[in-house]
């Protein structure tokens, strides 16, 4: 039987077991996965002694433990290598570990099974964090026209697309993103988590706004997507469906397996619904 795990602090909430049991389930594999509460300052060591055991394949890695995977693991992909941040672990033949960051592969693949088009738009990035630097590579390598950061912090926008360095990638100050007319406005802040706006929403802004995206999920649209309603923004979306895509990324690059993931998002969004 093929081992996995989520590891957290906290991590009694994770959905991840329920997810990848489902994902088992469609690929006909038999897994074991399990949450894994890690100390604040032992994750290093919790997860090492997990991913030694001769039927682990590899785990997952939440809050506040992402830098730490990134540390510990030989990191080959960009998204990572942008982000600084592993969520995702592999563990290889020779025992060496890889690193993964799924979480931007997880948001572009549910954009596109919800329709929305990224080819030549105009995306404003909300947030300067981890969650933000994770997504980066993979929207730009969707061929979006234009990448815009903004971020409460200007500075820490600016350090991103110094290091990121790319022609489409630009920073705007949180004040002045009306002016940019953005097709497709993310948010990667935890504003929503506190019934708060990550920025001024405005009739300017969203003139020409196809689609709002918060990365937060809950049982009832997010006060971001409720306010984007009201200025008539036809498509609104939040991070559920991100959290199912980043686990089958995931999953893929475990088992070499790809699972569909619709059905999924569906019985996953009842759950939450009923809790």
């Amino acid at each position: 039987m093929k081992k996995f795990a989520v590891f957290g602090n906290p991590i009694e909430q994770s959905l991840s077991p329920t997810i990848h049991q489902m994902f088992a389930e469609q690929c006909e594999e038999v897994i074991s996965y399990e949450k894994i509460l890690a100390p604040v300052d032992g994750f290093v060591e919790k997860a090492s002694s997990f991913l030694a055991q001769p039927e682990v394949v590899g785990c997952n890695v939440t809050m506040p433990f992402k830098l730490d995977a990134f540390n510990m693991a030989n990191i080959d992909d960009q998204a990572a290598q942008d982000a600084q941040a592993a969520n995702t672990l592999m563990k290889c033949p020779d025992g060496s570990i890889k690193g993964f960051n799924t979480d931007g592969v997880g948001l572009v693949n549910d954009l596109l099974n919800n329709n929305v088009q990224l080819e030549n738009k105009r995306v404003l990035l909300i947030g300067a964090g981890g969650a933000a630097r994770g997504v980066i590579s993979p929207l730009l390598e969707a061929s979006v026209a234009q990448l815009i950061i903004t971020n409460r912090t200007l500075e820490k926008a600016q350090q991103i697309s110094a290091a990121v360095s790319n022609s489409n990638l630009d920073v705007v100050a949180l004040d002045d993103i009306a002016a940019i007319k953005p097709h497709i406005i993310i948010n990667s802040t935890a504003a929503s988590l506190h019934q708060e706006l990550p920025c001024h929403m405005s009739e300017a802004l969203l003139d020409e706004c196809e689609v709002v995206y918060d990365m937060v999920y809950k049982n009832s649209p997010t006060v971001f997507m409720q306010e984007a309603h009201k200025y008539g923004v036809k498509k609104r979306l939040d991070g559920l469906g991100m959290l199912v895509e980043q686990a089958a990324a995931a999953f893929s690059i475990w088992t070499g397996k790809q699972p569909k993931t619709n059905a999924i998002v569906n019985k996953v969004r009842e759950l939450i619904n009923n809790q």
